[in-house]
C-alpha cells in the first residue's frame, strides 16, 4: 500500500490501518523507518489530542484506572486510545503485550482504541517510536490519548517528554510509600491520584494523599502551574469515584496553560527534545551500520574490558573516525 493512500486511510479514522500504521512506524527496519517517517510527513500535524502520561507503581491498578477512565471519556462522546508499553526481557526481547486482556471492556468500545506496545528495553519503559503512535493517533481524530508506562523509577520521567499532563497513580500506603517514591517524578507530576480509595482503604488512600499534599507543597512552584498545583487526589477505579473530578482538573489546568501559552511552548520544548533524541539514535545506527567502525568498537572494548586503556579515551577514538578525523 502507498504511503499516501495509508496516510489518508488513518486521518478517516480506520483502525486498521491506524493499527498498521503503528505497526510501521515500531519496526527497525531501514525501508520502514523510511516509510515511516514519509507516512508521518503526509499526515503533518493537523489535528491535536490531549496527551496523558500515567505512571505509577506496580499493581496500582493502572490498567484498571485507564479501563474506567477511558470508559467515561467515551460515555462523554471523546474518542480515546491508550498506548499501553509493556515491558520486554532483557534476555529474550518478548512481551506479555496483556493490556487488552486486562481492559476487555474498553477494548470493545467502538471509541477506544488499545495498542500495547514492548519497552523493548528503552530506558523509562517508554518505547522509542511511542511518540510517533501518538502523533498518528491524533491524526486519526482521536481527542485524548493515554500512555500508561511500565513502572516508577526516575527514567520513567521519559513519558513526561511527549504528554501534555502527566498523571502520578499511587495505593493507598504507610508513610514508607512516600519514601518509596522518587523526587524527580514527583516534581515531573502535574496530577497524583491515590487509586482504591475504597472499602476498607478508604481511610488509608485519605491519609496516603494527605501525605502526598504535603509533600507538594514543598516542592518549588513551577511555572506552567495555576496556584493549587500540583495537587494529590482519591479516587477508586472499582467505584468509579473521583474520575469525573480528577478530569474536570485536567481540563481546567489544559485550558490555564493554553491561555498562557505554557501549553504550546511545552509542545515546542518537546519537539526540540525528539528532534535531538533521533539525531542521538542516527548517531548510534551509523556507528552500528559501518563495518569498519564496529570493528574498531569491538577490539576498543576488549582494550577497555582488560584494562589496557581508558574508556573515555577509547569513545573518543571512536569519535573521531566517525566524525572522519
Amino acid at each position: 500500500m502507498e504511503m499516501s493512500e495509508l496516510a489518508e486511510r488513518v486521518a478517516r479514522g480506520d483502525r486498521r490501518a491506524l493499527a498498521r500504521a503503528i505497526t510501521l512506524v515500531e519496526s527497525g527496519r531501514a525501508d520502514h523507518r523510511a516509510e515511516a517517517t514519509a507516512l508521518l510527513e503526509a499526515l503533518g500535524t493537523r489535528r491535536q489530542a490531549l496527551r496523558i502520561g500515567l505512571s505509577g507503581t506496580p499493581g496500582v491498578g493502572k490498567s484498571s484506572f485507564i479501563e474506567a477512565f477511558g470508559s467515561m471519556l467515551t460515555g462523554q462522546g471523546l474518542r480515546v486510545a491508550v498506548l499501553a508499553v509493556d515491558p520486554s526481557s532483557a534476555r529474550s526481547g518478548g512481551s506479555i503485550l496483556g493490556d487488552k486482556t486486562r481492559m476487555e471492556r474498553l477494548a470493545r468500545d467502538p471509541n477506544a482504541f488499545i495498542r500495547p506496545s514492548p519497552s523493548q528495553t528503552h530506558l523509562g519503559g517508554v518505547a522509542r517510536r511511542t511518540r510517533e503512535a501518538v502523533a498518528l493517533c491524533e491524526a486519526a481524530g482521536f481527542d485524548v490519548v493515554l500512555v500508561e508506562t511500565v513502572g516508577v523509577g526516575q527514567s520513567e520521567t521519559l513519558v513526561a517528554e511527549m504528554a501534555d499532563i502527566f498523571v502520578l497513580l499511587l495505593a493507598p500506603a504507610g508513610g514508607d510509600e512516600l519514601q518509596g517514591v522518587k523526587r524527580g517524578i514527583m516534581e515531573m507530576a502535574d496530577l497524583i491520584l491515590v487509586n482504591k480509595a475504597d472499602g476498607e482503604l478508604k481511610s488509608t488512600a485519605t491519609r496516603t494523599c494527605a501525605d502526598y499534599s504535603g509533600a507538594l507543597r514543598l516542592l518549588r512552584k513551577r511555572p506552567q502551574d495555576p496556584e493549587g498545583f500540583p495537587k494529590a487526589m482519591c479516587v477508586s477505579a472499582a467505584e468509579r469515584m473521583g474520575l469525573d473530578t480528577a478530569w474536570a482538573e485536567i481540563q481546567a489546568l489544559t485550558a490555564w496553560r493554553r491561555e498562557t501559552g505554557h501549553f504550546a511552548e511545552r509542545r515546542a520544548e518537546q519537539a526540540r527534545h525528539w528532534f535531538e533524541e533521533e539525531v542521538r539514535q542516527g548517531l548510534l545506527a551509523r556507528l552500528n551500520a559501518d563495518p569498519t567502525i564496529r570493528a574498531r568498537m569491538e577490539a576498543l572494548g576488549g582494550a577497555v574490558a582488560e584494562g589496557r586503556t581508558a574508556p573515555g579515551k577509547a569513545a573518543a577514538e571512536v569519535l573521531a573516525a566517525l566524525g572522519g578525523g
